[in-house]
């Protein structure tokens, strides 16, 4: 009965991090986006600094019609919305967020992450190929290419740090990361960051969005609540992606004087700032410029930063 207890308990933490955390991102980028752009529409639903902006858009999601396109595959149209959100529930359970504070110790914690999230991106080829729209089918293609090119450096990167801590188990790394890790691992932080925010599709890497060539790429035809579901799946990615960097490179709970689960959301809210700082300040690439940046830049880097690892772990 304990056990039970325990695990009935864990899976209700989970479940409340992966609703709470992902609003309040969305939250802060509509308040970051208005101050850094100087838009003053909402800062006034509900009163003061547009406190229920959030609220007042979940309600328009839930008023609008569901609509399913008559020549749509119906049941890839309905059940991609969920593809792509649940995948991040998954690895929600993997990552610790403080000493002993994990729903579930995985020995190769790293690898069932990196293996899941991968999956994510399928939601979106699938609604874009269900879509029977043009534009639908390029997003989603596009989509494709990203995570085909953007997926090599992220491992790459992520097995540097592996390599360094002798474990594929995320409190394991964590437990191993000294603070001279963050210069040791700086290269491979920076390239897992961006390759992350790539295969989340955030700008500057929309491309399979890329509104004014091809309207809302894969989610062109989605309205309602599952529009809602595909915007939800963004920003539990970005929680994720900033829970992944900081328990990799960052050191996740270690800190001095406040508690670990502090540190950790602080290094996690910190980054989650930096993806919507970069969607505000920088524009959209063209797909030659992604892809040079991710097989030129990214994997040779990545690369790098293995072999200097390496290096680091046969001499100390």
């Amino acid at each position: 009965m304990p056990e039970l207890l325990d695990v009935v308990v864990r899976f209700v933490v989970i479940i409340v991090v992966f609703l709470v955390l992902p609003l309040i991102v969305g939250q802060t980028e509509h308040k970051v986006m208005a101050h850094m752009q100087s838009r003053l529409g909402p800062m006034y639903a509900g009163g003061f600094h547009g406190w229920a902006q959030l609220i007042a858009d979940g309600v328009k999601f839930a008023q609008k019609e569901d609509v399913i396109p008559a020549a749509a595959d119906r049941r890839i149209f309905m059940i991609a919305p969920g593809v792509a959100l649940v995948p991040y529930l998954l690895v929600m359970i993997a990552i610790p967020v403080d000493d002993g504070w994990v729903g579930v110790n995985l020995d190769l914690g790293l690898f069932f992450v990196l293996a899941v999230m991968g999956i994510g991106v399928l939601g979106s080829i699938m609604a874009g190929w269900a879509s029977a729209n043009k534009y639908s089918v390029l997003g989603g293609m596009r989509s494709a290419a990203q995570l085909m090119s953007y997926e090599l450096p992220l491992v790459l990167a992520a097995s540097s740090v592996a390599m360094a801590a002798g474990t594929l188990s995320l409190p394991g790394i964590v437990s191993a990361w000294q603070w001279w890790w963050l210069p040791w691992q700086a290269i491979g932080g920076v390239v897992f960051f961006l390759a992350g925010l790539a295969e989340l599709r955030r700008p500057p890497f929309d491309m399979p969005i890329a509104e004014s060539e091809i309207i809302m790429g894969p989610m062109t035809e989605y309205t309602g609540m599952r529009f809602a579901l595909f915007m939800l799946a963004e920003y539990v990615g970005i929680v994720v992606l900033s829970f992944l960097t900081t328990v990799l490179f960052l050191g996740g709970w270690h800190g001095p004087l406040l508690a670990g689960w502090i540190w950790t959301l602080i290094k996690v809210f910190a980054l989650a700032f930096v993806v919507i700082w970069l969607r505000v300040s920088y524009p959209r690439l063209r797909e030659d410029q992604l892809q040079k940046l991710a097989w030129m830049g990214l994997v040779p880097l990545a690369l790098v930063q293995l072999a200097l690892t390496g290096v680091v772990k046969v001499l100390t």
